[in-house]
């Protein structure tokens, strides 16, 4: 073997032993690199679970309130105007007509008639509808102060528009809603939300054109087919009356569907 084949064994071999003389320091740089890693993700983990544990949920705005606080941003008073039954939208509009024409919507802002959402059931079909919910009334947003200019004109353009009778009020003097009153009428309901995730949410609300406690009706099906009854009770739900049947010389509640009894007209 020559000198030269020597030499490169021989390097061969050196580097072969410092590769396994290195190694087991790398392999320790390396844990100690990982562990400093695995530290500082630990850290941040924990410090992201303190900053959500610190995080509350907002409180629930109860809507009431929250109307409440809009109107006592707004300019005037609320008041309550007779109107013919049935023409109240039509009196709304001739009033904003009014208000536009006279120029006075500095001191009149603003007319609602309040509708609501109800359940209608006829015929044992129930259909949802928008009904007025003060028939007879409006209401209006204004500024009536006569010691103001223009207060007195503002009450003369409300009580003179065709088909306005007149103002809720002694002898005929305005008398201006409360707060509470207001809101009572013309806040949004809160959502309707089922029972079981929410308790105490509104009921929707549902009215039995067919019938009304007091009604006198006959039976047209069922063991007691023919005889004559008075509602007592309504069951909304259930679809069903109840009224008092003879039974054996005695006078006994009994419950009847909505398509068991006809009213006696």
């Amino acid at each position: 073997m020559s000198e030269n084949q020597n030499l490169d064994l021989f390097d061969e071999v050196v580097d072969e032993q410092q590769s396994v003389e290195e190694t087991p320091a790398a392999e320790e740089s390396f844990t100690e690199s990982f562990s400093a890693t695995s530290d500082s993700a630990e850290e941040e983990v924990a410090v992201v679970e303190e900053a959500l544990a610190e995080v509350t949920e907002p409180e629930e705005v109860d809507p009431i309130e929250e109307f409440k606080d809009a109107l006592l941003m707004k300019s005037g008073d609320w008041y309550v105007i007779h109107s013919y039954a049935g023409y109240e939208k039509r009196v709304k509009e001739n009033l904003e007509s009014r208000i536009r024409a006279l120029e006075m919507e500095a001191f009149i802002f603003e007319v609602a008639v309040p509708y609501e959402e109800v359940t209608e059931i006829k015929n044992q079909k129930p259909k949802k509808v928008m009904r007025n919910k003060l028939p007879g009334y409006i209401l209006v947003r204004a500024n009536l102060d006569s010691d103001e200019v223009g207060g007195d004109k503002a009450w003369g353009t409300i009580r003179h528009t065709p088909g306005v009778t007149g103002f809720i009020g002694a002898n005929n003097h305005p008398i201006a809603l409360s707060l509470d009153e207001v809101a009572n009428i013309l806040a949004p309901k809160p959502e309707k939300k089922s029972s079981a995730s929410q308790p105490g949410a509104l009921a929707p609300k549902i009215e039995v054109l067919d019938f009304s406690v007091g009604d006198s009706v006959t039976i047209i099906d069922g063991p007691f087919t023919s005889v004559q009854t008075t509602i007592s009770e309504i069951n909304v739900d259930a679809q069903k009356v109840i009224g008092l049947v003879e039974i054996f010389g005695r006078e006994t509640q009994v419950e009847l569907a909505f398509s068991q009894v006809q009213r006696n007209d």
